[in-house]
């Protein structure tokens, strides 16, 4: 079926500016995630209404097929709102969380977890990170799965386990091939609903002061004795870290464009703010030659993180993310920093009310610090993309 993208991008973002924003900072207040879902039901029928639900799905699943190209340029409108992903079932973890059931879900999985998913029903969580191991090496982690006959037992501790709080069930990334010749064969993934007497949610934690809620925090979880059916186990035994470079891939571009989504919104805060307070009668802050330079190279690393984004995203639509994982490593540490730098700027013009809560500019700042860090941080992005460069220099590090 044809799609017009741009009739689609223009219905997202009126939605966006007439029924997200306004109401974003109301939500933000509520302490409670089921006072902030019963809100947020009202605008996701009105999505589904649209016709714009589950955007990055597959037609066959009820979804818009968007390329991830075309998706990319949804995911900055949506983006310029702290619920616009949610609202339009997109958000991560359950959108990479429904791809790779799509991908690799049995009949029986795909009807259990994954439809009720599809629909907006229930939500999801990732478990992977580990407190006592780096991030950044997931062949690496202490949570095992024992085969004992037709179950896997779990035991281990993960941290970061990004929307455990209300979620219906864990994809847990756990060592199950302790012995496999590979490092890259030893993890599977493994699906364990959160109402399993062996899955301990111990706590949310706090990020930069702010706890978060349902759908958007982060649980410390432990797996105590946690028995699952093998019939829970996604893809084969042992195919887990391949399973998560699958969705490592369009999940950074996925990333990265919602982060350029907040630059936009930050940097049309920033102009305004500028061009309406005042230092002194009729002369506003945006006469400082300090200001324009701010806006200017705001302006400027904007539109570059955007082109290398979409151009990542149009490679790996046409060649696969194999080719284009340097590009990948590219945009991701450039649009970490790219955001850091806005944000910045745009409080600093912002003053006092910049670090207030009254703008969603200190919430951003606080909680997309963590895009430094999290899919691979910064350092190992920059280090993987000059040992590649340096080879056609004869060069291995």
């Amino acid at each position: 079926m044809k799609r017009d993208l741009q009739k689609i991008l223009a219905q997202a973002d009126q939605f966006v500016k007439e029924e997200m924003i306004p109401l974003e900072m109301h939500l933000h207040q509520h302490k409670s995630w089921a006072e902030v879902e019963a809100i947020l039901a009202e605008k996701r029928q009105m999505v589904k209404a649209m016709g714009l639900w589950t955007p990055q799905i597959p037609e066959e699943y009820g979804g818009l097929g968007l390329s991830l190209h075309e998706h990319g340029q949804l995911m900055e409108v949506l983006g310029q709102t702290l619920f616009g992903l949610y609202a339009f079932n997109c958000q991560a973890p359950d959108a990479g969380n429904m791809e790779i059931l799509i991908e690799f879900g049995t009949d029986e999985q795909k009807e259990k977890y994954l439809k009720p998913l599809l629909a907006g029903k229930t939500r999801s969580c990732f478990s992977m990170t580990e407190k006592d191991f780096a991030g950044s090496n997931p062949v690496h982690m202490g949570t095992t799965a024992i085969q004992d006959g037709d179950d896997y037992v779990i035991n281990g501790h993960k941290w970061f386990t990004s929307s455990a709080e209300g979620a219906a069930f864990a994809i847990v990334m756990c060592i199950s091939q302790e012995e496999a010749s590979s490092p890259y064969a030893r993890a599977s993934q493994i699906i364990v609903p959160t109402d399993n007497p062996g899955f301990e949610h111990v706590r949310k934690i706090s990020i930069m002061g702010h706890e978060g809620a349902g759908w958007a925090s982060h649980s410390e979880v432990r797996y105590k004795d946690c028995r699952v059916p093998k019939s829970n186990l996604l893809g084969a035994d042992g195919a887990g870290f391949a399973i998560a470079q699958t969705r490592l891939g369009p999940g950074r571009i996925h990333h990265c464009m919602r982060w350029i989504g907040i630059c936009e919104r930050a940097f049309r805060m920033m102009c305004q703010r500028a061009a309406t307070r005042e230092l002194s009668p009729g002369k506003p802050l945006a006469s400082k030659q300090t200001i324009q330079n701010w806006i200017a190279e705001s302006r400027a690393e904007i539109h570059a993180a955007r082109l290398m984004v979409l151009d990542a995203a149009q490679k790996m639509d046409e060649k696969g993310d194999k080719a284009v994982r340097i590009e990948i490593s590219v945009i991701k540490f450039y649009c970490a920093q790219v955001l850091q730098n806005v944000l910045d700027r745009a409080i600093q013009v912002h003053g006092a009310l910049g670090i207030s809560d009254d703008t969603p500019l200190a919430y951003w700042y606080s909680h997309e610090r963590g895009g430094r860090i999290y899919d691979g941080a910064d350092e190992v992005h920059k280090s993987r993309v000059a040992r590649t460069i340096l080879k056609e220099y004869g060069v291995r590090v």
